[in-house]
């Protein structure tokens, strides 16, 4: 407890030099809201850009997170993945409301390697697994039971088999440029502070804003 006090204390400070990694600091803040948190304290707003330069968002879930960013998964074929593949700029937002604290990231996504995206699919419950193929998400969809059609088909045609991913299901890895911690104040005069770097593998750059 004594060292998440003191690294949340850095990070609050005005010792801009003194504050640690980013990446460390969003893992701190993460781990504190999984206990916090009532369900689902990973979480995210993912928001993109569409083709005619309109923004576009939805909540989804952090897969994974490592000191090169942030990974989420998702169809290729849906809207964000069409977005995705025309720009990939993005930006996704954080918001604890049991620790009042908020994280706001923007920076660049790549796909992930068919083996890691391979081991995390296989790593999801069977059900999942089937409604990935299953799911031909953002699409119209005639009925519910249209769906329900095809996962009980699927079901079936993989009964004792291992599910193989579908091509067009993969993960994504946002490389953050700019990370922002938010803390609220008293009186509405939050901290914030904001790392920005100019690309991936750059040294960050600290500094305080007003709120």
């Amino acid at each position: 407890m004594a060292e998440t006090e003191n690294l949340t204390a850095k990070l609050f400070d005005d010792r801009i030099a003194d504050k640690p990694d980013p990446m460390d600091l969003f893992a701190l803040w993460l781990e504190q809201a999984r206990k916090s948190e009532v369900n689902d304290a990973n979480a995210m707003v993912l928001a993109t850009v569409d083709a005619k330069g309109l923004p576009d968002c939805r909540t989804m879930l952090l897969n994974g997170l490592g000191p090169d960013g942030f990974v989420f998964y998702t169809n290729t074929h849906s809207a964000k993945g069409e977005q995705l593949a025309a720009n990939p700029g993005v930006a996704i937002l954080f918001h604890w409301k049991s620790s009042r604290r908020q994280v706001r990231v923007r920076g660049t996504v790549s796909r992930v390697a068919s083996d890691e995206a391979d081991t995390y699919f296989h790593s999801r419950p069977r059900g999942s697994q089937i409604g990935a193929h299953a799911s031909l998400q953002s699409q119209p969809l005639s009925s519910r039971a249209e769906l329900a059609g095809r996962v009980e088909s699927l079901t079936r045609q993989f009964e004792g088999k291992e599910i193989p991913r579908p091509a067009h299901w993969i993960g994504f890895r946002i490389f953050p440029l700019y990370i922002e911690f938010w803390q609220d104040g008293e009186f509405r005069l939050h901290d914030r502070v904001v790392y920005r770097r100019q690309k991936s593998g750059n040294s960050w750059k600290a500094e305080r804003l007003n709120p």
